[in-house]
């Protein structure tokens, strides 16, 4: 079984195609500046080069029309017929509360996935459009959508209200809702495997740590808190993005700096966070950079995520009476040796302890922690197309 991955965002699709038989990535590629002049698609498939694709595409249809020439192609193509392709995954980014996992795409799952567009206004209509492009060219083949919120539908009804009058849940669906929670779902099982255990008698806190980042409390298999709520903005310092915050601040700044709540959301959303602290770079590299040449507000960016980082992990290890296992995973997570070891120093009264040997790899799954160490540290890349390949053969 031959598995489409789609993950469309507004002007961009990342793609890859993976034989479910052993899980092999047969091609994969990114679709760019849809709609946008110089539109262009960088498509490798697996055993030959990576070649440029530039060629108009006005809208997702016609992308999504590229995409599958280049997977037929007989010189750089990965299959011979698109009949080889048994299902399409896609990405969408909010689910709501009608979908605690991943489900076969009909007319009322498209209907409802537009109705979280509310609440999700940057990335459930690109998600929709990719849907809807596949469906047009590829009429007869099945289609699945695996949502980033699905997994933490498991959490519990306190941990997932806010403290507001009950009937903006009620109407509004005012909640807590958590993201990656692909990601977060992958890597916790990826954990249980790696340590040869059952993936039902462990405390898992998973470390999404990129320019977007989350942790999860992982317990038994199921996602019990998370660290983003009704947006992917609360919780932890992120590139842009500045957390958890008084939420008073907001009228504050609108009124002595005379912003409309569109500026002040652009505000928290884009220019806050380690990019805001630091005036630098919301990438973590610049910053780090800046910081070892003597750059004050750069390390102020640092310590201000790595402790918030650690605080969460502490009161998730509280949540859920004790820690088995912390995973770091995404970009900074995988690639960062020091901000690994910086997160959890101080945390040996835990059980935490980290081997620096061990710690100094990037990208490749492992165990980080000392051998004697009682919770174990891993570092695991994120694989969130083959999570949404895996569902959607299950489904299928």
């Amino acid at each position: 079984m031959k598995i489409l991955v789609v993950n469309c965002g507004s002007s961009s699709l990342k793609y890859q195609l993976i034989d479910m038989t052993n899980e092999e990535v047969l091609a994969k590629g990114l679709a760019e500046r849809i709609g946008i002049e110089g539109s262009r698609i960088k498509h490798k498939s697996t055993g030959k080069e990576e070649v440029l694709i530039e060629q108009p595409m006005d809208d997702h249809k016609k992308a999504i029309g590229l995409v599958l020439e280049a997977l037929v192609n007989e010189n750089h193509g990965a299959i011979k017929s698109m009949d080889e392709i048994s299902a399409v995954g896609h990405r969408v980014v909010h689910g709501g509360e009608k979908f605690s996992d991943s489900v076969i795409i009909g007319d009322e799952v498209l209907k409802t996935i537009d109705e979280c567009s509310d609440i999700a206004p940057l990335h459930n209509p690109p998600n929709i459009m990719g849907i809807k492009a596949c469906q047009e060219l590829m009429p007869n083949t099945p289609m699945v959508a695996v949502f980033d919120t699905a997994f933490h539908q498991s959490m519990e009804r306190s941990t997932y209200i806010y403290a507001l009058p009950y009937e903006l849940y009620e109407k509004y669906g005012i909640r807590r809702y958590g993201f990656h929670g692909t990601s977060h779902k992958y890597v916790s099982q990826k954990a249980a495997d790696m340590l040869d255990k059952d993936l039902e008698g462990l405390k898992i806190v998973t470390c999404h740590l990129g320019n977007g980042a989350s942790l999860s409390a992982v317990k038994n298999g199921k996602s019990i808190d998370t660290s983003m709520g009704f947006t992917p903005l609360e919780g932890l310092v992120m590139g842009t993005r500045s957390g958890d915050m008084d939420p008073a601040i907001i009228s504050y700044i609108m009124e002595k700096e005379n912003m409309s709540i569109d500026e002040v959301n652009n505000l928290l959303n884009k220019k806050s966070g380690v990019l805001g602290i630091s005036g630098v770079s919301s990438d973590f590299r610049d910053i780090e950079d800046a910081a070892s040449q003597g750059n004050e507000r750069a390390q102020l960016a640092l310590d201000k995520f790595k402790s918030r980082v650690k605080k969460y992990i502490g009161a998730y290890a509280a949540i859920m009476g004790g820690v088995d296992v912390i995973v770091f995973t995404a970009g900074l997570g995988e690639n960062a040796p020091e901000t690994r070891k910086s997160i959890c120093k101080g945390l040996d009264f835990m059980g935490v302890e980290i081997d620096d040997d061990n710690n100094n790899v990037r990208g490749k799954e492992t165990v980080i922690s000392s051998s004697d160490s009682k919770v174990k540290v891993l570092l695991i890349p994120t694989n969130e197309e083959l999570m949404i390949a895996r569902d959607t053969k299950n489904l299928i």
